[in-house]
C-alpha cells in the first residue's frame, strides 16, 4: 500500500491528527510520502520510514509553479494508490491521477466546494460536515471516518512547571487563539471561580485581546498563555477539569486527548461536540457563551469526586468505542484500497 499526502497546515490538533494517522499507517507497513510546510515542530514526530518533502506552496513562490510539476511526476512514477490532500489547500496540489482513489479530508465546514475539481472522495470527520458539503452541491462520493489520539495515559507534569500551586484547583484548555475558539468566555468563567487556575495553551490573532482581558478581569496571576505544547498529554493530565468553550467546533480533538488522560470535559453545545457528547454521561454542556453557566458546571465537576469519576468512565468508554486506532484506520486502509469509481452512496466509519 503507498499513500501520498498534502498537508500545509501550521501547529493545532489537525496537525496532531495528521502525525497520528500517517505513524500509525506506518506501524501496518504502509508506504507514505507526505509534502508538508518547511520546519514544522511535529515534523520529528513523524515515523522515519515516511518520505517528508518540504514546500511553502505559497501563490508568491517558485514552488507554486514547480511543485504540482514534481508530485505528478512522483505519483506517475511511485503509482500510489492513494492521494490525500489536508483540507482545502492541499486539494490545490491533486495532479490528474488515475492510478489510484484521489481524497481530501475535511476537519471544518467549507464554504464552497470548487477547490475539489480533482477529488474523487471528500472524508469529513463528522457528519455535520457531510452534511454541508452535500448541501453545497457536492455529488461525488463522501465518508465519515472520525479521529483519534493516542489512548495511553501519562504521567502529569509538577504544576510547578507553570508556577501553579497545589493547593488550587486546575483548568485547561488549548487551541487557536481565534474567536469562535470562546476563549474569552472561559476567562470570564475563571472570574467567577476562585482558587482556581487556568492552563491555557494556543497562539493566535486573538491572544493580545486575551491576555488584556485577563488583566481587565483581575485574573492574570491565575492563567497561564503557555503556548503551544509538542505533546500536550502531560499537562492536561495535571488539570482537575478540561474545558472547551467554543462557539463553533466541527469535532473537538482536544476532548478525545482529555478522555484519554482521564480528566473530565465540560464543553459548549457548539456543533460538532453534539455529536458525541451526553451531558452528565461523558461531559457536562453547557450553552455558548454563558459564562455563569461554565463556571458552575466546571466548579461542580471539581468538587463532586463521584460526577468526575461518572464522567471520566463515559468518556473512556465513548474513547475506545467511537474514536479508536483500530476502527480509524481500518476504515482509511479500506478506502486508499478502493476504486476511484466506486459508487456514490455514503459509508459511515468509525
Amino acid at each position: 500500500m503507498r499513500v501520498m499526502h498534502f498537508h500545509f497546515g501550521k501547529v493545532g490538533g489537525a496537525e496532531r491528527f495528521f502525525v497520528h494517522l500517517l505513524n500509525a499507517l506506518a506501524r501496518r507497513g504502509v508506504a507514505q510520502k507526505a509534502v508538508i510546510r518547511p520546519k514544522r515542530s511535529w515534523r520529528k514526530d513523524i515515523d522515519p520510514s515516511v518520505e517528508i518533502i518540504e514546500s511553502h506552496f505559497r501563490n508568491a513562490s517558485l514552488d507554486r509553479l514547480l511543485l504540482p510539476l514534481r508530485v505528478k511526476r512522483i505519483a506517475r512514477r511511485w503509482k500510489p494508490n492513494a492521494i490525500f490532500a489536508w483540507m482545502r489547500r492541499g486539494s490545490h496540489l491533486m495532479p490528474r491521477y488515475d492510478g489510484g482513489v484521489r481524497i481530501a479530508r475535511l476537519g471544518d465546514y467549507p464554504l464552497s466546494i470548487e477547490d475539489f475539481e480533482n477529488i474523487d472522495v471528500l472524508v469529513c470527520n463528522t457528519p455535520g460536515i457531510a452534511e454541508r458539503v452535500r448541501s453545497l452541491g457536492w455529488t461525488r462520493r463522501v465518508q465519515v471516518i472520525t479521529n483519534f489520539t493516542r489512548h495511553e495515559r501519562v504521567a502529569p507534569v509538577e504544576r510547578s512547571v507553570l508556577d501553579t500551586p497545589d493547593t488550587v484547583r486546575l483548568v485547561c484548555t488549548m487551541g487557536r487563539f481565534v474567536a469562535r475558539k470562546g476563549f474569552d468566555t472561559l476567562l470570564r468563567a475563571v472570574a467567577r471561580m476562585e482558587n482556581t487556575f487556568l492552563w491555557l495553551f494556543g497562539d493566535g490573532e486573538e491572544e493580545e485581546n486575551l491576555r488584556n482581558l485577563a488583566h481587565e478581569l483581575n485574573v492574570e496571576d491565575r492563567v497561564r498563555f503557555a503556548g503551544w505544547q509538542s505533546d500536550p498529554c502531560p499537562y492536561v493530565a495535571a488539570a482537575d477539569a478540561f474545558v472547551m468553550p467554543s462557539r463553533e467546533e466541527p469535532l473537538g480533538n482536544v476532548i478525545l486527548e482529555a478522555w484519554a488522560q482521564r480528566v473530565p470535559v465540560v464543553s459548549t453545545r457548539s456543533e460538532g461536540p453534539r455529536w458525541f457528547l451526553r451531558d452528565g454521561q461523558n461531559a457536562l454542556l453547557v450553552d455558548i457563551d454563558d459564562h455563569k453557566g461554565m463556571a458552575d458546571a466546571t466548579l461542580h465537576v471539581m468538587e463532586n469526586r463521584g460526577l468526575a469519576d461518572r464522567l471520566v468512565a463515559g468518556g473512556e468508554k465513548s474513547l475506545l468505542e467511537q474514536f479508536s486506532e483500530a476502527s480509524v484506520v481500518k476504515a482509511y486502509l479500506e478506502l486508499f484500497a478502493s476504486s476511484p469509481c466506486e459508487s456514490a452512496s455514503d459509508r459511515m466509519a468509525a
